[in-house]
């Protein structure tokens, strides 16, 4: 098995996977080398001189070879009992993120998942075989067949006997725990749990305004346990024992979690993940859960509603300022029960022979000689109390394990004195807590230092990872430019504000055109031409193109000259026409009738009154006063669609036809290209009003 390392010329570093392979212990200083043993070597030494005693290793013949692609590979489990659903998947996604080579009698570590007390399982393989047949091959770019052989048939016969087993308990049979599924505000859901295990549930949607109450109606021992953990970026794991944001582990036969809409951990939530799990006897002796028979299989009842919220106002009354519910009734000072004054005396004589309340003070009340007071307990060290003994084996395995509990993912160890405490650290700051990179768009540890935490990761509101995969750099797709990952929202935000302030584009007043006065720029510049020299060069209102036929250099301060020239250029359009086929225009031939308006030529006479308006509007450049003029067919389709986007959305919303004019321009006339401009670029009706 191979690796990639980098080191000092003429230096080999091995990891400690080929440490271990190679059975190599690092050696103390050797007591040959001068210098190194104290002792007088028979000459004066100058202190300058002096050696500094050196660890030598051993010595390594390090020989570079061509591994051919393997095809298959044998792997012999070391241990009976493996099941390939537990496996398959850890197996084909540890080989294709750590290794790219297999040797032949290598022992092949698989890590598994995190058991209680953040001890992680393993499955190990001994590496038994490849085709073709080599002491080792590349598993890189290439389809390789796994074969899982046992070592012998002892162990083969153990496997399959485990296997059976298991299939008898597993999830959704008579014998095993419940599925799980999605929860629904509206029902409540039956199910079991087998002592150890989990039933795993979610609720994908919930009124986010409103409290949210989750309640586990189980046995009278108290042994099940609810968890729930927020499914988001943030949170990306099942609630587990040492892995959850919320918990009921009281020893009461009804758990119960409220959340408020203002709990912090909700935000961005897409769903909530929730977990019943029953704790198991074998879970007190401090080790593993153990294969209990199936008649220990606990039922429960699990709902999650609406809370009242009601329930949040004023306090419960006390037992001394409680009402009695009926006036001749008074308590009991045994048994705190209300009992009718003129029996009074009979039921005390009873109560004290029989009933005995807690002396602790937690107001239970029990029958002397009831089981449930033989094993009733205090904790000393918290406010804890129960009626079992698998309910204090419980909590004390809880919350006052014999050896404090550590986190085998920190670099530096990390002690936690409960299992709570630990299930904080691994979904707060364990450098191993999964997250959902929003840069790589990866399920990756969020890493850093839980001690000593960066500041800038928390200022930014980014993890570790995040921090460092952000400083990659890409290019804005609105400018260009290069702009660091975990800066590209800020630089968007300085867009998404000149966005808003621009100012709105000039547009000709040629009701056929559809080109801005001022052109427009690549990165949404309604005045690029204006800036560049290329303005319209006239003060009518028309785009340079429309004011072409119109333009004269002769001196027209009045402007009867262009009036003039207006007037002739309509009637041209009326009594001639433009002879396109695809012209619109409804004051030229040709565009009436392509357009369906009449087959017959108009005269001169009935011409005249029909342009006289837009004739003296002309000259005055009033803004809603439109010309009239043919144009190219590109600038006719713009203005079309021009009027169609500007059509949608109204009153509100959508773009006005300017911002729809200039859009089609700067994209060519391109509609998809247009509204994606519109949306990079423009302000809209609502954001121009605000």
């Amino acid at each position: 098995m191979g690796g990639e390392f980098s080191a000092e010329d003429g230096e080999v570093i091995l990891s400690p996977f080929l440490w271990e392979a190679l059975g190599l212990k690092e050696k103390a200083v050797d007591e040959t080398a001068p210098g190194s043993n104290g002792h007088d070597t028979g000459a004066e030494e100058d202190p300058m001189e002096i050696e500094r005693p050196q660890t030598l290793g051993p010595h390594i013949t390090v020989h570079a070879k061509q591994l051919q692609k393997g095809t298959y590979v044998k792997l012999r489990p070391l241990e009976a009992g493996y099941d390939p659903e537990d496996w398959k998947a850890l197996l084909e996604q540890h080989l294709r993120t750590n290794f790219t080579t297999l040797t032949n009698g290598e022992v092949l570590v698989v890590p598994g998942g995190r058991g209680m007390g953040g001890k992680r399982e393993e499955f190990r393989f001994l590496v038994d075989g490849f085709k073709p047949e080599t002491d080792g091959i590349c598993i890189v770019d290439t389809d390789l067949e796994v074969d899982i052989e046992a070592l012998n048939e002892e162990q083969a016969r153990e496997t399959l006997k485990k296997i059976a087993q298991k299939m008898q308990r597993a999830p959704g049979t008579e014998q095993g725990s419940s599925p799980g599924g999605e929860l629904d505000l509206f029902k409540s859901l039956q199910g079991q749990v087998l002592p150890g295990e989990y039933v795993d549930y979610q609720l994908p949607s919930w009124p986010r305004t409103q409290a949210l109450e989750f309640e586990l109606q189980g046995s009278d021992e108290g042994d099940l346990d609810l968890l729930i953990s927020p499914f988001s970026a943030r949170q990306r794991s099942r609630p587990r024992l040492e892995e959850h944001v919320f918990a009921d582990f009281s020893n009461r036969p009804t758990k119960r979690i409220r959340m408020e809409p203002t709990n912090i951990e909700l935000e961005n939530a897409e769903a909530l993940w929730v977990s019943v799990h029953a704790f198991s006897p074998s879970e007190a002796a401090g080790g593993a859960p153990a294969e209990d028979s199936a008649a220990d299989v606990r039922h429960f009842t699990i709902s999650a509603r609406i809370a009242d919220s009601k329930a949040l106002k004023g306090e419960p009354a006390s037992e001394e300022t409680e009402a009695p519910p009926n006036p001749d009734e008074i308590r009991c000072k045994n048994c705190h029960q209300w009992v009718p004054q003129r029996t009074l005396m009979l039921h005390e004589n009873f109560c004290l022979r029989n009933n005995v309340l807690c002396p602790d003070g937690c107001g239970q009340v029990f029958q002397k000689r009831s089981e449930a007071f033989a094993n009733h307990w205090h904790c000393p060290h918290d406010t804890f109390y129960g009626n079992s003994a698998i309910s204090h084996s419980k909590h004390n395995i809880l919350y006052h394990p014999s050896e404090p509990l550590h986190c085998a993912n920190c670099s530096t160890p990390q002690t936690f004195t409960s299992i709570p405490l630990l299930a904080q650290h691994h979904t707060t700051t364990c450098p191993a807590k999964p997250i959902l990179c929003r840069f790589c768009h990866l399920e990756v540890p969020q890493e850093g230092d839980p001690d000593v935490p960066n500041p800038e990761a928390l200022l930014s509101g980014l993890t570790p990872h995040e921090l460092a995969d952000g400083s990659r750099t890409t290019e804005c797709h609105l400018c260009n430019k290069i702009t660091r990952l975990r800066d590209m929202d800020t630089h968007l935000k300085h867009h998404d504000l000149e966005r808003k302030t621009r100012s709105r584009p000039r547009i000709c007043r040629n009701v056929n055109c559809g080109r801005t006065l001022d052109g427009v720029g690549p990165n949404g510049d309604t005045r690029a031409g204006s800036r560049m020299g290329q303005g319209p060069g006239n003060d009518t209102g028309l785009c340079s193109t429309c004011f072409g036929p119109l333009y004269v250099s002769m001196y027209d301060p009045e402007g009867k000259a262009l009036k003039r020239r207006v007037e002739r250029r309509y009637l041209q359009q009326l009594l001639t026409g433009c002879g396109k086929a695809w012209c619109s225009n409804q004051f030229c031939k040709s565009g009436r009738k392509n357009s369906g308006f009449g087959e017959g030529a108009i005269s001169t006479k009935e011409a005249l009154p029909m342009v006289k308006p837009y004739v003296e509007g002309a000259i005055r450049a009033q803004k809603d006063s439109p010309l009239h003029f043919c144009t190219d067919e590109g600038s006719q389709k713009r203005r079309s669609l021009a009027e169609m986007i500007a059509a949608e959305s109204e009153p509100k919303g959508g773009y006005d036809l300017e911002w729809s004019c200039a859009a089609l321009e700067a994209e060519g006339g391109n509609l998809e290209k247009a509204r994606t401009w519109l949306a990079n670029w423009a302000p809209s009706r609502d954001e121009e009003q605000k």
